[in-house]
C-alpha cells in the first residue's frame, strides 16, 4: 500500500493507494495521537488480518517531527519527498496549475508508488544524533540571527552615528555593546572618558587597552555628519533595543555552544569526526547533525558527496558537456563543509597542496574550496565506514602519487 501525506501545521491530508494506482481511502487527519490512531485504523481496514505482513510506503514532505517518528516506529517505510520534487511531479499529472492539500496527498502517494526506488527513505539516525542535530541547528540559527541583528545595527549607525562604525571593529562584541548602550548618541559618546572605555575593554578581555581606548575616544570626538537631535534620539532608542537583543543572543550562543560540545562528545563517532582536518567540536557537531549517523544511508562516498552538494552536476546535450556546482543542497551542511575546507588549509598540508593544485589550473577560490570540501567529504566517508581516525599520509597518498607521476 502507498500513502500520500500532505502535512500542514494543524492537519494531514492522507490518501491510500493500491499497486494499480486506485484510491482506497482519503481523509483529513488532525495532528497528534488522535490523527495517528485514525491513520492506523484506515490502513488496518484495508488489510484486515494480513496487516502484520503488509508493506506500507509513506510519502511526506518532511523528514522530522513527532508524526514522522511515529510513522517510522509503526514499521512503515517513510519517504521524505523534497517539495521541489513533488511540485515537478504534480506538473506531470496536470498543467492547469491547480493545487490543493488533497491533490498533493494524491501526488505523494503516486510518487512512492512509481518512484520509490529513486526516493530516499527517512534516515534511521540514533537518538544521540538527533540530540546533536537539535542543539547544533539551534546554535547555528542563533548565530545567523545575531548576524542579522548586527547588520541592522550597522545600518542604523551609518544613518546617524557613523563615528561609531569607525571606532568599533566588532559591533556584536561585548565592549562595543556596553559602550553603545551607555552612550547611544554622538553627543553622549563624545563625553565618554578614557576610564569608562578602559573598563569596558578590560571586561571584554581586550589587549593593548590604553592604546585602543585612546583611539576610540579620539574617533568618537572627531567631527562627523549627523542628524537633528530629535532624530538622533529616535535612532538611539532603536539601537538600544537592538543592543538588548544582541546581548541576549551572545549569552545564549555561548550557552548553547557548551550544549553542542557536550552532546557531540557523547556520540560514538565524535572521535573520528573530530580527527578530520578543520573540524572541531562545534563544526564537527554540525557535520554529524546534517549527515546523520545511519550506517546504511550512504552506500558510497559519491552518494555522501551528492547529498552534501559538494560534487558537481553534469549537463550534457549533443556535443556540449559542462560541469556545474550544485545550487540545490542542504544550506547548513554546505556551510559547515566550506568552513571546514577553509580551516583545513591551515591545518593539513595535504589539503593545502590539493587546493593549490586546483588554483594552479586556473580555478577560482570558491570553486577550489568546494572541490577541497568534496575531497574531505570522501575522506570522512572512508573513515566512518572503516571506523578509522583521520591520518594525513593515508588520506592524501593517492594524490601524492599522482604528483610524483
Amino acid at each position: 500500500m502507498f500513502v500520500g501525506d500532505d502535512w500542514a501545521e494543524e492537519h494531514h491530508d492522507v490518501e491510500l493507494m493500491d499497486n494499480a494506482g486506485r484510491r482506497l481511502a482519503k481523509a483529513r487527519l488532525p495532528e497528534g495521537v488522535a490523527g495517528m490512531a485514525r491513520l492506523h485504523t484506515m490502513i488496518g481496514a484495508q488489510f484486515g488480518e494480513d496487516a502484520e505482513d503488509a508493506e506500507v510506503l509513506v510519502g511526506i514532505e518532511t523528514d522530522r517531527g513527532p508524526w514522522v517518528a511515529a510513522l517510522v516506529a509503526a514499521g512503515y517505510t517513510v519517504m521524505a519527498v523534497n517539495p521541489l520534487q513533488a511540485a515537478r511531479f504534480r506538473d506531470r499529472l496536470g498543467v492547469s496549475g491547480a493545487k490543493s492539500d488533497a491533490g498533493d496527498a494524491h501526488v505523494l502517494a503516486d510518487m512512492v508508488r512509481t518512484h520509490a526506488h529513486e526516493l530516499r527513505p527517512v534516515a534511521g539516525d540514533s537518538d544521540q544524533a538527533e540530540a546533536v542535530k537539535v542543539v547544533a541547528r539551534t546554535h547555528k540559527t542563533l548565530i545567523w540571527e545575531r548576524t542579522r541583528h548586527t547588520q541592522r545595527l550597522r545600518h542604523a549607525l551609518r544613518d546617524y552615528f557613523p563615528a561609531a562604525l569607525e571606532a568599533f571593529d566588532d559591533l556584536d562584541a561585548a565592549d562595543t555593546l556596553e559602550l553603545l548602550a551607555k552612550a547611544p548618541t554622538p553627543e553622549q559618546a563624545a563625553r565618554l572618558t578614557v576610564a569608562q572605555i578602559n573598563g569596558a575593554l578590560k571586561r571584554a578581555r581586550r589587549r593593548n587597552i590604553a592604546e585602543k581606548a585612546a583611539a576610540i575616544q579620539a574617533t568618537l570626538r572627531s567631527d562627523q555628519l549627523g542628524q537633528p537631535e530629535v532624530v538622533a534620539a529616535a535612532y538611539a532608542s532603536s539601537i538600544q533595543a537592538l543592543i538588548a537583543v544582541l546581548t541576549v543572543l551572545n549569552t545564549q550562543v555561548k550557552t548553547l555552544q557548551g550544549q553542542v560540545e557536550a552532546h557531540f562528545g557523547q556520540h560514538p563517532a565524535a572521535e573520528i569526526i573530530a580527527s578530520q582536518p578543520g573540524l572541531g567540536p562545534v563544526l564537527g557537531a554540525r557535520v554529524l547533525a546534517e549527515f546523520g549517523d545511519d550506517p546504511d544511508r550512504y552506500a558510497t562516498a559519491k552518494a555522501r558527496k551528492n547529498y552534501a552538494g559538494t560534487s558537481p552536476i553534469t549537463r550534457a546535450s549533443g556535443r556540449k558537456k559542462v560541469a556545474l556546482a550544485r545550487f540545490v543542497h542542504n544550506d547548513r551542511l554546505i556551510d559547515a563543509l566550506m568552513a571546514q575546507a577553509q580551516s583545513a588549509l591551515l591545518h593539513s598540508p595535504g589539503a593545502r597542496a590539493y587546493y593549490d593544485r586546483q588554483k594552479a589550473r586556473g580555478t577560482g577560490h570558491n570553486a577550489a574550496l568546494r572541490q577541497l570540501a568534496n575531497r574531505l567529504v570522501g575522506i570522512l566517508h572512508g573513515c566512518l565506514k572503516t571506523s578509522t581516525p583521520y591520518d594525513e599520509t593515508t588520506a592524501w597518498s593517492h594524490h601524492a602519487e599522482n604528483i610524483a607521476a
